[in-house]
């Protein structure tokens, strides 16, 4: 199902065997039929006969205890109604199920009778149990009472002809805004493939090899026993969407499914692809087995649905809940009543706050790289996440979660630290040995001689930090990162990695630490926050989702203390006039950092190249997972 205004499907989910199941085990409650006190010649033992047979599912039966048309017939409109409603279970009792009614539940006039009960039926997937009270006329004949059988016995609106159907309408679905309020997703050419269910001639055949042709990525499958459902329960003369397919992406899948019998093909245009930011936006797919699991009720198959990213972690909100309706037609679905409904929830709006021009800016900085890249822009006065570009990383969004080590780029956070607790300052001279061992961990680099601190962490001096750990314990260490978000829970949305900073066991781990290499990881985002941070004097949580309520708290700001942050300022400016970050600045504002870390994945010698810096009232990150020139890429998002 695609998200292009209200349209009429059918729907709902259950096995033969739950259905089997949930129909004996409910036999009990009609069993207490067999009670009281009726001597012959009631109708009673021919009323609780047909609905205890009708219960279990022994529609021959409940066929039996019926006159007026032929038993075979009657047993096929009854078995028809569970297909016709999809549904989970049905449950019979004698009587209105009114308290206190006046109403007998049976009423003798000779050898006419007529007899009240009440129908509960699971609709499953497809809306809350649907009960209405059922009346059936009986006949004395040849000493024995007897059904007289009419489709009303079903349903007292039902007429002869007629079957029931469940209608769904499904509202537009929503979009997913930029801060401008346009959509994120773009219009594309698909295929609707479906089917109309009274010109099936073998549905189950159909639907069969459906599933078993429509392969999706990662094994993903398609409910056959749950689409057969849906088609059963559909309104025979309409249209009813399987899948949405997006042209070129699966003309191969297209091609497999062309010679399904009875299924058609419906060319449209629909919203479906991301216009931009496709890993944090997300994608919209079909509504395979695996999937629905993770939505739940009310989706079903044959909807496609947020299967990624927001469209995904904001399902419902964007979708709506359907409109269930039970209908009584005719085959051709003329002359329709509505029997009963469930009126569904409205779709509602998912505003970002991704601007369309930083991200325009931030993509183009980042395309023809030959290594995976990600860049996450931030607003330090706010949190407000402005841009999230992910470049060759296989749909994963790199951006929010991503775990790289952070190499000199964490000197912000060393150096807030010993600005903060060691009475220290941009110009606190210090040195810069070509090698350094603390704690049994030895740091190279091209040695320097004695300078300010704000001119060795601008020519990247690792043995100056290193050494400067002595200053600090590690759990000051980890602290003053938690103060610049590291570890800590933001309350954003969506998913993200926040990074994390183990205390450290001995020096050598601390010295490790102090230079962003060790077990110390975070994400592009982690790093723009901490920018943000050293830029805005206040760390404040992320936020990409406006209005949306939060599963769990954000934090609240971290006022820093306005010394350190003067001399932190100062710091990174030096770096990027005259230290490692100079590449970068096309503009006198900019302050930030770059790094090379070298580090091992598994049995892999990796390498990310950092920048990490912040312009007026914006911030950023950049990580990419090779050697290239970061401030190259850092001027080419600022100059747009």
């Amino acid at each position: 199902m695609t998200n292009r205004g209200p349209r009429r499907r059918a729907g709902g989910i259950r096995s033969a065997r739950r259905r089997a199941a949930a129909l004996t085990v409910s036999g009990a409650l009609v069993a207490g039929l067999t009670t009281g006190c009726w001597a012959e010649p009631s109708a009673m033992p021919a009323v609780r006969d047909f609905l205890i047979a009708w219960q279990v599912g022994n529609y021959e039966a409940a066929a039996r205890n019926t006159i007026g048309v032929d038993r075979e017939e009657v047993a096929d409109a009854l078995s028809r109604v569970g297909r016709q409603l999809d549904a989970a279970s049905l449950r019979l009792s004698l009587g209105t199920g009114v308290s206190d009614s006046d109403v007998d539940q049976i009423v003798q006039r000779g050898d006419e009778a007529d007899a009240r009960f009440t129908v509960k039926i699971d609709l499953g997937e497809n809306g809350q149990p649907w009960e209405y009270p059922g009346l059936m006329n009986l006949r004395r004949v040849g000493g024995k009472w007897k059904v007289v059988w009419s489709p009303s016995v079903i349903h007292t609106a039902l007429k002869p002809g007629q079957r029931l159907a469940i209608v769904t309408e499904e509202p537009k679905r929503a979009p997913v805004t930029d801060t401008h309020g346009r959509s994120l997703m773009r219009e594309v050419g698909a295929y609707d493939v479906g089917v109309y269910p009274g010109q099936l001639a073998d549905p189950k055949k159909t639907l069969d090899l459906l599933a078993e042709r429509a392969r999706f990525e990662e094994g993903r499958r398609l409910d056959a026993e749950r689409l057969l459902g849906r088609v059963r329960s559909a309104p025979p003369q309409d249209f009813l969407p399987l899948l949405t397919l997006q042209v070129p992406a699966h003309n191969a899948l297209l091609q497999r499914l062309s010679g399904i019998p009875g299924l058609k093909f419906n060319r449209v245009k629909a919203p479906i692809a991301p216009a931009y930011a496709a890993e944090l936006v997300g994608t919209l797919g079909p509504a395979t087995a695996d999937r629905l699991q993770q939505v739940g009720a009310p989706y079903q198959p044959g909807d496609t649905i947020g299967v990624s990213g927001i469209q995904l972690l904001q399902q419902r909100r964007l979708a709506g809940t359907p409109t269930v309706r039970v209908v009584a037609q005719d085959e051709s679905g003329k002359n329709a009543k509505e029997l009963r409904s469930w009126e569904g929830q409205p779709p509602q709006e998912v505003q970002t706050t991704l601007d369309p021009s930083y991200q325009r800016k931030a993509d183009r900085a980042l395309a023809g790289l030959p290594h995976p890249a990600s860049m996450v822009v931030v607003r330090p006065s706010t949190g407000e996440i402005l841009a999230v570009s992910n470049h060759g990383t296989g749909g994963q969004n790199l951006a929010f979660e991503g775990k790289y080590p952070p190499g000199m780029t964490f000197g912000i956070v060393s150096a807030k630290a010993l600005f903060t607790q060691a009475n220290m300052n941009q110009s606190s001279e210090t040195s810069c040995p070509a090698s350094v061992t603390v704690g049994g961990e030895t740091v190279t680099n091209q040695g320097r001689g004695d300078s300010t601190f704000a001119n060795h962490f601008a020519a990247s001096c690792k043995t100056t930090l290193a050494q400067l750990s002595t200053k600090l314990d590690g759990q000051t260490l980890v602290n003053e990162a938690a103060q610049l978000g590291i570890g800590q829970e933001w309350g954003l949305t969506v998913p993200a990695f926040t990074g994390t900073v183990p205390t450290p066991a001995d020096d050598g781990e601390k010295a490790a630490a102090m230079i962003g290499e060790g077990d110390v990881q975070v994400s592009p985002l982690t790093m723009a926050l901490v920018a943000a941070a050293a830029q805005n004097g206040t760390w404040k949580p992320p936020y990409v989702l406006k209005d949306v309520p939060k599963t769990v708290q954000a934090p609240p700001p971290q006022n820093l203390q306005p010394e350190s942050i003067a001399s932190l300022k100062k710091v990174l400016a030096r770096t990027a006039s005259h230290g490692n970050a100079r590449g970068a600045r096309v503009s006198g504002d900019l302050v930030g950092v770059a790094a090379l870390t070298a580090y091992r994945e598994g049995s892999h010698n990796k390498t990310v190249s950092w920048f990490v810096g912040s312009v007026g009232d914006r911030a950023f990150a950049i990580a990419v997972e090779g050697r290239v020139n970061t401030p190259k890429i850092a001027a080419k998002f600022l100059r747009g």
